[in-house]
């Protein structure tokens, strides 16, 4: 059964509420309802004499959008039906219920009656129905976020990048469609697949089959699909702009190119609004034109770096939004128009979702914002819908909290939205909204102990809803930082501020705050992977007892969480004791010294005396102030749980000015996104085999020059020297299709790949440079590895000695962390920055040299390979090696034993 969880409503009421709760449901439920015969989309009156006055009144009641009145009717004139036992009429009715839960978005409950619809209608072997309950189901899964399980009602389709015949498989609602010769079916099929493939962030795919639908002509539909067309085209804007900020920094040509094709998305997107707008006026259909003006005033605040509207047009858009409620019949829409258009920012405020941030500078002055809140309050009621006051409620305390300061109203509305989303609805994708915003509240009411408990509450619930939310919709992705972010660094700052508290000695910090900080600092890195890889993206927990219960008397972890004015870092000891320090520098200064850092170790490469300035800093704020802990408890191997921009610190070469060390020299470090995710088992791969992918020549992707790498020939041998009964597959014989075949016809526990990677802010620009000029992307990386863990062989090690992190882009770092983890693969080495060198080879060489001897960790390994490079002294040219330029990019990730 369907989770009770309505993911797609969540992200629409961060936004823009009323505009896009249409788009679902709108190809089966945009006609009018009065047709006394069956037919798709249309709540038919009932023919039964004794039911046909309480069928009637539903259908005026839904008309009115008074969707709990409607219920009631309709579930009187159900009974009746069911004594005639008159099936034909009941089904009908059952029909006009599913629809009706839908537009209230308890989606479960509309599952039940399509099951029992699909039952009755499939006995009578009217298949016609069938394929159009078939569409109605997946709408409904849809609004789940349950979009793989749309698509198998809607299509059935096995291949996502093979569908320019618009295939479908027998039995699916698209087929049904055409094989009944049913124009209107297909539409509704159709437009639904095109909506599925827009949550799933596949707006190419999206694209095609809603200009399919728009090619065939009904003007029921026409709005629909024109509303439709300019989501998708909006939100394929917005990936491209995120690609160009991607591409900015590796590839500026391409960050150009992406530019534009976000401009040309957005100009689609605003002729699809304005015909939609058009057609709503010439239908002299209010709420649809409603609609369309939301949808076009949305569209500004995304498009305003290209100026795509000019402010004065959005200006009399907004004016006509405001003159078109007031004409609006009460209904659940209405509700939902009157929160956005309160909750409007300024045509330059920066802000994106105004339901979770403060308004600095809001578009309505806040007495006819707070007329508008109280509107649809005293609407909600009277339509006694719990779903639109809950958030109406919870919008006018978000006013309070915010604009006026009032932190007792802004607490009473809030505390009522989170009973009735809690209490009548079981909503939790409001739930933590509000949870959320109590504990917000009460904080800024300087009540912290008060609000501990509503923050608590918020990430709980959280948790349940985590997987739906960041891998089901890609809009989610874009917002991940505005609305889902700020919960758990809120949590686990209060956490810690309190376990701080609860120590001001700075001595062994044991108390539950502290642990409850780490739980949820834990989560949040579970929460930004699957945010990256998005709806691909398959993380299971290690099902082992606590990582740190079980490694080696040696081995420390140090954990960290950037805040905005300062930065925790926690230490576990061996034997559970736990410390906490503060960087005291805002999250900016800190920023900028680590990529004062990073930029000084690539730049200064050619200098023969390397200043440790910036290193020796770093040393000082992150590694002193637990020293003593570390010499008391002799601890060799240091694991670190990096955060944000900490991601992009190479730890090894921080530098003690006291002991005249790096880090390296001191410890062995390892780092990984989570210990949650990590497996903690230690492989003996003396009788490993590799397989050794390496490209040397010179490539050209995506008009971005690839630099030979004359070193990888030398590195790619001795890889394959260190291990018996290798595989190298090099230049033109490194084919993804050659790739898979050796994977599938060959265990290999290493895999060894010396070739340019570039990691960007999105997995679609992240990728490894193959043979003949092409790429394999991290998304084909993950199949291919995911195939063979998920057999009986397991990759143990990926080892990709030529990375390209974007400086001061934590995200492209959290792509290299999370690859190995997306991958299935235990472990993985891998380098910060590619070094064209002679040394990768010699540090290579070393790595796995070591590895082979018995009772040597990963990270043992690497740091011996790094301390050779960082001691030699046979040759001139091997002195530069001690530069930490070739050797500190240098990580092991995940499974360090």
């Amino acid at each position: 059964m369907a989770k009770n969880f309505s993911k797609s409503t969540t992200h629409y009421w961060l936004t823009v509420i009323f505009l896009v709760s249409f788009t679902l449901c709108v190809w089966l439920n945009n006609v009018q309802l009065t047709t006394p015969q069956l037919s798709i989309g249309k709540l038919v009156q009932a023919q039964a004499l004794d039911a046909e006055q309480l069928v009637n009144k539903g259908v005026e009641s839904y008309k009115r959008e008074d969707f709990r009145a409607a219920i009631q009717s309709w579930e009187a004139a159900l009974e009746v039906y069911k004594q005639n036992k008159n099936y034909n009429n009941a089904a009908i009715v059952n029909e006009n219920l599913a629809r009706t839960y839908q537009q209230l978005g308890e989606n479960e409950q509309a599952l039940n009656y399509w099951e029992k619809v699909n039952t009755y209608y499939g006995s009578q072997k009217d298949w016609q129905k069938v394929g159009r309950i078939f569409t109605e189901i997946a709408q409904a899964y849809s609004s789940l976020g349950q979009t793989r399980k749309a698509i198998s009602f809607l299509c059935s389709v096995s291949d996502e990048k093979n569908i320019e015949n618009l295939a479908c498989q027998q039995g699916s609602a698209l087929q049904i469609a055409a094989e009944q010769q049913d124009k209107e079916g297909e539409i509704a099929a159709l437009g639904s697949l095109g909506e599925a493939y827009r949550l799933r962030g596949n707006y190419d795919v999206a694209i095609q089959y809603l200009e399919a639908a728009n090619k065939i002509n009904n003007e029921t539909y026409n709005f629909a699909i024109l509303n439709s067309l300019g989501n998708a085209h909006k939100s394929r804007a917005q990936l491209w702009d995120l690609r160009a900020k991607s591409a900015q920094q590796q590839n500026p040509s391409k960050a150009t190119e992406f530019q534009e094709k976000a401009k040309n998305d957005h100009q689609q997107a605003l002729e699809y609004f304005q015909s939609s707008l058009k057609e709503a006026r010439q239908q002299n259909n209010k709420s649809s034109e409603m609609r369309s003006l939301l949808n076009l005033i949305q569209l500004f605040y995304h498009s305003r770096t290209i100026n795509l509207i000019d402010k004065a047009q959005v200006d009399i858009n907004i004016q006509e939004a405001l003159e078109l409620f007031d004409k609006l019949p009460d209904s659940v829409n209405k509700i939902y128009a009157a929160i956005d258009l309160a909750n409007l920012p300024a045509f330059d405020d920066e802000l994106t979702s105004p339901l979770t941030q403060c308004l600095t500078n809001p578009r309505l002055p806040d007495a006819q914002a707070k007329q508008l809140f109280n509107k649809s309050i005293k609407i909600s009621q009277r339509l006694q819908d719990s779903r639109s006051e809950s958030y109406a409620l919870g919008a006018l305390g978000h006013f309070y909290e915010c604009r006026e300061k009032k932190y007792q109203p802004a607490w009473e509305l809030t505390n009522q939205a989170i009973w009735l989303a809690d209490q009548k609805l079981k909503a939790k994708d409001s739930l933590y909204l509000w949870e959320w915003q109590a504990g917000r509240i009460l904080e800024a009411d300087n009540k912290n102990i008060e609000a501990l408990p509503f923050y608590q509450r918020a990430y709980n619930t959280l948790e349940q809803l985590r997987s739906d939310i960041l891998i089901a919709d890609r809009d989610f992705q874009f917002d991940f930082r505005d609305i889902i972010e700020p919960v758990y660094r809120q949590l686990a700052q209060l956490q810690l501020e309190l376990a701080s508290s609860n120590n001001n000695n700075n001595k062994q910090l044991t108390n539950p705050a502290l642990t409850a900080a780490l739980t949820t600092i834990n989560s949040l890195r579970l929460a930004e992977i699957q945010n990256y890889f998005g709806n691909d993206c398959i993380l299971t927990a290690i099902n082992n007892p606590k990582v740190t219960e079980v490694v080696e008397t040696n081995t420390a972890f140090i954990s960290s969480i950037v805040l905005k004015d300062k930065t925790g870092l926690i230490l576990i000891l061996p034997n559970q004791e736990k410390h906490l320090q503060w960087i005291d520098q805002n999250q900016e200064t800190l920023r900028k010294e680590i990529e004062n850092f990073y930029t000084g170790l690539i730049r200064g490469k050619r200098d023969i005396n390397y200043n440790t300035k910036n290193a020796e800093n770093l040393y000082e704020l992150i590694i002193r102030p637990f020293e003593k802990y570390l010499n008391d408890n002799k601890i060799k191997t240091l694991v670190f749980i990096q955060d944000s921009f900490l991601r992009n610190v190479p730890m090894a070469a921080l530098y003690d000015k006291k002991d005249q060390k790096y880090l390296i020299e001191k410890y062995a470090i390892a780092t990984t996104p989570s210990l949650q995710l990590t497996s903690t088992e230690k492989i003996n791969i003396q009788s490993s085999r590799a397989l050794v992918l390496a490209v040397s020549q010179e490539a050209k992707i995506d008009n971005r020059l690839f630099n030979a790498l004359v070193n990888v020939p030398s590195e790619a041998q001795a890889v394959q020297q260190q291990f018996a009964n290798s595989k190298k597959l090099e230049n033109q014989d490194f084919t993804i299709s050659n790739l898979e075949k050796e994977i599938q016809n060959a265990a290999y526990s290493i895999i060894h790949v010396a070739t340019h990677a570039q990691f960007g802010t999105i997995p679609e620009d992240t990728f490894l440079v193959t043979g003949n000029n092409d790429k394999l992307t991290i998304n084909q990386l993950e199949t291919l590895l995911r195939e063979t863990s998920n057999g009986s062989n397991f990759v143990e090690l990926l080892a990709l000695t030529a990375c390209q992190t974007a400086v001061g882009d934590d995200r492209s770092t959290l792509g290299l962390a999370g690859v190995a983890l997306q991958a299935g693969v235990k472990s993985a080495m891998a380098s910060l920055w590619s070094v064209a060198d002679e040394s990768t080879a010699n540090l290579v060489t070393e790595f796995y040299s070591k590895l082979r001897e018995s009772g040597i960790s990963k990270a043992q390994a690497l740091q011996l390979a790094q301390l050779k490079l960082i001691n030699a002294k046979e040759t001139q040219r091997d002195i530069q090696h001690n530069h930490p330029y070739y050797w500190a990019p240098f990580i092991i990730i995940g499974n360090w034993l």
